[in-house]
């Protein structure tokens, strides 16, 4: 696995909460369909190539399942929210960096703002240019991450969920894997 197999597969799931809350259909507002490999090239600046390499591995490994009647990817949502309480952290470690300007993540990200005090000051950011924030600096997943959280909130929330786990102590992480398993079901 790679580090952006889990960035589709969180957005395959965004897809599909969306259309379970009774957003717009499979196909996006411009006719194509969301689930492609076009489509998630086009809302997470994913390659086409990358983006069907990590599927194609998501299947392999179990993280992923064809849908019989559409054939498309069905992210497998206990194996994926197994994988980054206990594993991600160990396989995709994340450490802050310098200070920089970017888009908040971990517990300064809207989805954990509220629900923690921390004793500093310091957030922790994707280095992102359209950034407003100040803070440490956080390699995200992938580097166009803060570009595909930036188009949509939902994702945001699972990559900053995500960030929290590989970020923090027990506690935080405890406290964000349990809203992730919330979200994922």
């Amino acid at each position: 696995m790679k580090s952006q197999d889990i960035v589709v597969l969180l957005k395959l799931v965004c897809l599909q909460d969306h259309e379970h809350a009774g957003g717009v259909g499979p196909f996006g507002q411009d006719g194509e369909d969301p689930y492609s490999v076009r489509g998630l090239e086009t809302s997470l600046g994913i390659s086409k190539t990358e983006v069907a390499a990590s599927i194609k591995r998501s299947l392999a490994s179990g993280m992923a399942i064809k849908r019989p009647m559409t054939s498309r990817p069905d992210p497998n949502r206990r194996n994926l929210r197994d994988f980054i309480t206990y594993g991600l952290k160990f396989v995709f470690p994340a450490s802050p960096g310098p200070m920089q300007r970017g888009m908040p993540t971990a517990f300064a990200a809207p989805v954990l703002k509220d629900l923690l005090y921390s004793a500093g000051s310091l957030i922790h950011v994707w280095p992102y240019a359209r950034g407003r924030e100040m803070g440490q600096s956080v390699a995200p997943l992938f580097k166009t991450v803060p570009k595909a959280a930036e188009r949509d909130d939902r994702l945001y929330a699972y990559l900053a969920l995500v960030d929290a786990i590989r970020l923090g102590n027990q506690r935080e992480a405890s406290l964000a894997a349990n809203l992730l398993k919330e979200r994922l079901g």
